[in-house]
């Protein structure tokens, strides 16, 4: 998933996002479990938005993200914030050469975008091998019942007078998947009243949380908890978002 030109309107689309809420579940985590090490890394990290604010919170933060266009936005904010990133380009399945951490993040469903399960194994593998001994891989996905109840033939719109869009969602072609047909419209002269279009397929999957539990536990991790909706709560049938705390 490369988001195109996605990139240019991603930060005005996500401004509701509870980015707060990902930093306090990180501080709340590390507390818990003693990590007093500081360096940290948010995988699929975007446009920057939450890895800038959780570099404010003291942690030493790397960011990887598949795109190219979102990390130019990245480091363009980072700097414009007086907040130091690495970033760099790279799949989560096969990153690498790194360094080590002491927590690594891959939020707001990111690893959903993980087209198959041999890759979703390959990342929590890859994932291991960059944590430090105690560390934490901290990762929530959206649960089975968002994706087929709430995602699966539905449309969505939004507009703003700059941007507007069209979302419509369809059953993927594997288990517990969805593909996302996005055409959006960003104003090109206002005087003219003229929109640029321009359109992107989105396709996520997720699995049980046994299948999760599962694929982490053959990386090598050991499960600590699992949550949802940024609660301290065991999930429930109808929860939206399922978070997991692992260790290495």
């Amino acid at each position: 998933m490369s988001y195109g030109r996605f990139a240019e309107v991603y930060d005005k689309l996500m401004n509701d996002m509870p980015y707060d809420d990902w930093t306090r579940f990180v501080l709340d985590r590390a507390k818990h479990h003693k990590v007093s090490g500081k360096k940290l890394l948010d995988v699929g990290c975007g446009t920057g938005e939450w890895t800038i604010k959780i570099a404010q919170e003291g942690f030493d933060v790397t960011g990887i993200d598949l795109s190219e266009t979102m990390l130019a936005v990245a480091s363009q904010k980072a700097r414009q914030s007086g907040v130091a990133l690495q970033l760099f380009q790279q799949d989560m399945a096969e990153a690498d050469g790194l360094g080590m951490f002491d927590i690594i993040t891959i939020f707001c469903d990111s690893i959903n975008y993980v087209e198959t399960e041999e890759d979703v194994r390959k990342t929590f593998a890859a994932m291991y091998q960059l944590l430090n001994p105690g560390g934490l891989l901290l990762f929530d996905v959206h649960s089975i019942y968002k994706i087929e109840h709430l995602f699966i033939d539905q449309t969505f719109t939004w507009d703003d007078g700059d941007i507007a869009y069209i979302w419509n969602s369809f059953p993927g072609e594997s288990p517990h998947s969805v593909e996302h047909e996005l055409s959006f419209f960003v104003i090109e002269d206002p005087s003219r009243n003229s929109y640029i279009r321009f359109d992107e397929l989105h396709k996520q999957r997720t699995y049980t949380i046994d299948n999760y539990i599962a694929m982490t536990e053959e990386a090598g991790f050991d499960m600590q908890s699992i949550s949802a909706d940024f609660t301290d709560l065991p999930p429930k049938e109808d929860s939206e978002r399922i978070f997991f705390t692992v260790r290495k």
